[in-house]
C-alpha cells in the first residue's frame, strides 16, 4: 500500500466529522437505531441456507432479544453492557462454529485471505520507514494474525475484521518524531502510550462509552464508508500509475501490470455477478460466484507468470515481499524494555494516549456500527434494529490486544471498515429475487483467515507460494475490494443519480424528494 499522506489525511477527516456529527441529516426521519437505511446489496452469496447453512442458531432455546425502544445511556453501571453483549451472544457460540464449516465460509476464507494479507504487508512496509525499523513487515503481519484470531474467538461481533490503519500510521509517525525531539527512545514510549491507550479503552467498554456512537446518523457512515471505499481504488490506480512511471520500470512492465491488475479486478467482478444471470445450473452459478475473486487473483499470477517464462527478465512483476524468517525487522528482542522510559515521560505518555483512544476508539465503533447494519439481518445475540450490540464487550478485546501488541512492539488493530463490510458481503445469503435473506454469523472465517496469515509468518512453505503472486494482482483485488463495498451506499447511489435522467432512472427511496435538495445534500457529502 502507498499514498501514505493522502489515506492519513482523509481518513483523519472523516474521523474528525464523525466525532462532531451529533446531528441528524437525512431525507426521511430515521432513529439511531435505523441510521442506514436498507442497502440493495450485490449479491454476495447463494441462497443455500437450508441445506449448506446450519440453522442451529435458530432453534436454539435463547431466541434473539426484541429492542425495548428505550434509547440507551451514553454510560451505564459497570461492566453492564460487556455482560448484555457476552449473555446475548455467548449462548451461540456452537452454532458460530457448525455455521462456519461450508462452501461459501471456504470462499470467504480464501478471498479475505488475500485481502487481509496484502494490506499487512503494505502497512508493514510503512511503518518500517515510519519507525527506522523499529516496527516493520514483520510485526505488523504477526500482529494482524494473533490479535485476529483472538478478536475472532473472543468478540461478540465476529464478523469485524481489525487491521492497521491510515490515522494510526500517521500518529505512529508523529510519535516517532516526538520521541526524536525530547531525546527518548522510541519502542519504550510507544509501549507505555499503548499501556495507557489500552486502559482508556478499557475503562470506555467497562462504563459502555461505546453509547456515543448512538449520535452518528446515515449521514456520517456514509460519507466514512465512501471514502475508504475510494481510498481503496485510488491507491491501487497509483500504483499501477506508478509502473509506467518509475524509472527503475519500463513501458512493458507497466502494460503488464496494467493487464494484471486489470484482468484479476474483471475476472473477480465479472465471476461474483455470475449468480444473478441464467447461465449454467444454479449450482454452478452458486460456486463460481463464491470462489470469484479467489478465481481473479489465480488469473491474475497466471497471466504474469506466463509473461515471465516467455518474455523472461523483461516481463518480470515485483511479488508479494514477506520476511524470510521469524524476527524482528531490526533484530532486536521481542520484549519491549518499558523500563528504560524515565519515569516522568511514563506518566506523560498518558498525553499521547488520549489521542491515539481517540482514533481507535472512533475507528472501531463507526466500523461496527456500520458492520451491525439491520439490514444485513443478523440475528446471534442482537435486539431488533439494534446497532449497538456488541460493542462493548468488542472494545474489550480491542484494549487486551493494545495492551499486548504495545509490550512487544507491534502495531496497534482496530476494525478495518472496507475488509470488514467486504466480509459480510461474502457472507450473505440472497434469495432467488436477488433480495438480501440473511448472513451467515459464525467465527471460522476469521479465525481461518488469520490462521492461515500466521502460517505464513511461522513456516517456509506458504511463505515461498505466495512470494510468486505479484503485486499487481493485489492490486486488481484492492480495486475489487473499493468497488464491491459501494453498491447499496445511499451516497454512491445518489452520486450515480447525478448522472442519471430522472424521467429513466428506476425510483429510489429519495425520489420523492425534490431533485435540488437531493443534489445538495449528495453535494455536501461529497
Amino acid at each position: 500500500m502507498s499514498s501514505k499522506s493522502f489515506r492519513s489525511a482523509a481518513v483523519s477527516a472523516v474521523l474528525l466529522l464523525s466525532a462532531s456529527a451529533a446531528w441528524s441529516f437525512s431525507f426521511a426521519p430515521v432513529s439511531h437505531h435505523h441510521a442506514l437505511s436498507r442497502p440493495k446489496l450485490a449479491a454476495a452469496g447463494p441462497s443455500f441456507r437450508s441445506k449448506e447453512f446450519s440453522s442451529s442458531s435458530l432453534s436454539m432455546s435463547t431466541a434473539v432479544a426484541e429492542d425495548d425502544g428505550k434509547d440507551p445511556p451514553l454510560f451505564e453501571s459497570p461492566l453492564k453492557g460487556i455482560r448484555r453483549d457476552y449473555k446475548m451472544r455467548l449462548p451461540f457460540y456452537k452454532s458460530d462454529i457448525a455455521d462456519g464449516l461450508n462452501a461459501q465460509c471456504l470462499a470467504a476464507t480464501m478471498f479475505l485471505f488475500f485481502a487481509c494479507l496484502a494490506p499487512a504487508v503494505g502497512f508493514g512496509s510503512l511503518f518500517g520507514m515510519a519507525t527506522n525499523g523499529a516496527i516493520g513487515t514483520m510485526e505488523m503481519v504477526s500482529s494482524t494474525a494473533m490479535c485476529g484470531v483472538l478478536y475472532a474467538l473472543t468478540s461478540a461481533q465476529p464478523l469485524t475484521i481489525i487491521g492497521s490503519t491510515g490515522p494510526v500510521l500517521a500518529f505512529v509517525a508523529t510519535l516517532v518524531k516526538l520521541a526524536e525531539k525530547m531525546n527518548l527512545p522510541f519502542l519504550p514510549l510507544y509501549a507505555w502510550t499503548g499501556i495507557w491507550t489500552s486502559g482508556i479503552l478499557l475503562a470506555s467498554s467497562i462504563t459502555s462509552a461505546s453509547n456515543l456512537v448512538k449520535y452518528l446518523t446515515r449521514f456520517t457512515d456514509e460519507i466514512f464508508s465512501t471514502l475508504i471505499s475510494f481510498i481503496f481504488v485510488v491507491e491501487a490506480g497509483q500504483n499501477i500509475a506508478k509502473s509506467f512511471t518509475n524509472p527503475a520500470s519500463s513501458f512493458t512492465k507497466g502494460l503488464l501490470t496494467f493487464i494484471v491488475a486489470v484482468s484479476t479486478y474483471v475476472t473477480a467482478s465479472t465471476l461474483k455477478g455470475l449468480r444473478n444471470t441464467v447461465y449454467f445450473s444454479k449450482g454452478i452459478r452458486k460456486n463460481v460466484s463464491n470462489f470469484g475473486p479467489t478465481i481473479g487473483v489465480i488469473a491474475g499470477a497466471l497471466i504474469a507468470r506466463s509473461a515471465r517464462l516467455s518474455q523472461g527478465l523483461t516481463a518480470t512483476l515485483p511479488a508479494l515481499s514477506i520476511p524470510e524468517t521469524f524476527a524482528t525487522t531490526s533484530g532486536r528482542p521481542w520484549l519491549v524494555p518499558i523500563m528504560d522510559l524515565p519515569v516522568w515521560a511514563r506518566w506523560g505518555a498518558f498525553f499521547p494516549a488520549l489521542m491515539a483512544t481517540v482514533l481507535l476508539f472512533l475507528d472501531q465503533n463507526i466500523t461496527v456500527r456500520l458492520v451491525n447494519n439491520p439490514s444485513y439481518k443478523m440475528e446471534k445475540g442482537r435486539r431488533k434494529n439494534n446497532m449497538l450490540d456488541g460493542m462493548h464487550a468488542d472494545m474489550l478485546i480491542i484494549s487486551i490486544c493494545t495492551f499486548l501488541t504495545s509490550l512487544v512492539g507491534l502495531p496497534w488493530l482496530v476494525a478495518a471498515t472496507v475488509r470488514s463490510i467486504s466480509h459480510v458481503r461474502a457472507l450473505s445469503i440472497f434469495n432467488s429475487a436477488g433480495e438480501l435473506k440473511s448472513t451467515i454469523e459464525q467465527r471460522i472465517t476469521g479465525l481461518s483467515i488469520h490462521s492461515l496469515i500466521g502460517a505464513c509468518v511461522l513456516f517456509d512453505k506458504p511463505r515461498a507460494i505466495l512470494k510468486q503472486i505479484p503485486t499487481p494482482v493485489l492490486m486488481g483485488l484492492f480495486m475489487f475490494l473499493g468497488t464491491s463495498a459501494l453498491p447499496g451506499n445511499e451516497m454512491w447511489e445518489r452520486i450515480k443519480g447525478l448522472f442519471k435522467d430522472s424521467k429513466k432512472a428506476p425510483k429510489e427511496r429519495w425520489s420523492a424528494v425534490p431533485k435540488k435538495i437531493t443534489t445538495l445534500f449528495t453535494l455536501i457529502q461529497i
